[in-house]
């Protein structure tokens, strides 16, 4: 049975910044303008209204528990995304330039076990293929769901894509990742890596060393793995070529961009924007991405 959840007047919660700004791969943009997607047994469309200049959230769909519960776990809505930008907007011009144009963006509470395979399928790709492939592996592995006439697939647990051969999953067209998702899959389904350990620990290099472990995980895919999954951790800052690019752009001022060492740029992350890094790479990240 359908439900919903409305929530008025959320200031930091815009569908197209929470849902393009890379963190993701299981929502797309409906005819309009709301968003589908699905993750763990639910289904839900998120529909953003103007109304008396106030921002309304409409979540409807269907789920595997009471929506609002699970809404406010997902979507980070206990968590005060205003303060975290008031804080941010004073270190410099350019992260308050760059708040202000993705003001709308939350980090979502991601299922860890599916953030370590859509990342590492992430790795050297683009978004319309990685989506692609994590639609098919989920067509092919995980479980039908139905919304509104429509049917919808659940990303496959650890023992479901365990089954996969490696050509099998060659023919999902993952290419030379095929090897990477096969030899992860396995080292978790036997307990060598322990996914509630990672939940557990408190140490964000700790865990980073751990994820480091897993075929196909290089430094990059760890950090968005430890950003955007249920992990959470705000302590580390994601480089890709865009963030490469914005912190040369702005901070660095190196006039060959590709040989701006990744370690003056995690070093200089640090200093300026300390625990919250994380979320000021998204900003960052947003706002060059999309207004290159």
């Amino acid at each position: 049975m359908e439900q919903k959840y409305v929530i008025n007047n959320c200031k930091s919660f815009k569908v197209k910044d929470v849902f393009d700004c890379g963190q993701c791969f299981r929502w797309n943009e409906q005819e309009d303008g709301s968003y589908t997607g699905i993750f763990g047994n639910n289904v839900l469309n998120v529909k953003q209204e103007l109304v008396c200049d106030e921002y309304k959230i409409t979540i409807s769909g269907v789920c595997d528990g009471d929506i609002e519960e699970i809404s406010r776990k997902y979507f980070d809505l206990d968590r005060n995304y205003e303060t975290i930008k008031d804080s941010l907007s004073k270190i410099d011009e350019y992260l308050a330039e760059s708040i202000k144009y993705g003001e709308g963006i939350r980090i979502l509470n991601q299922d860890l076990w599916e953030m370590i395979i859509s990342f590492i399928v992430s790795a050297n790709n683009n978004i319309p293929r990685i989506k692609g492939i994590i639609n098919r592996m989920s067509q092919k592995y995980g479980k039908k769901v139905e919304f509104r006439g429509k049917y919808y697939y659940t990303f496959p647990t650890v023992d479901e894509l365990s089954i996969a051969s490696k050509e099998e999953l060659r023919e999902l067209g993952l290419g030379f990742r095929d090897k990477y998702i096969y030899e992860t899959t396995k080292k978790i389904k036997s307990g060598e890596v322990s996914l509630e350990k990672m939940k557990n620990e408190n140490n964000t290099i700790k865990i980073r060393d751990e994820l480091l472990t897993l075929s196909g995980v290089g430094p990059k895919v760890a950090d968005c793995i430890l950003l955007f999954s249920t992990l959470k951790r705000f302590d580390v800052f994601p480089i890709d070529v865009w963030v490469r690019r914005v912190m040369n752009d702005l901070y660095i001022h190196n006039p060959k961009e590709n040989k701006v060492n990744k370690k003056e740029i995690e070093q200089l992350a640090k200093a300026k924007f300390g625990d919250l890094e994380g979320i000021a790479q998204q900003y960052l990240f947003y706002w060059k991405r999309q207004n290159n």
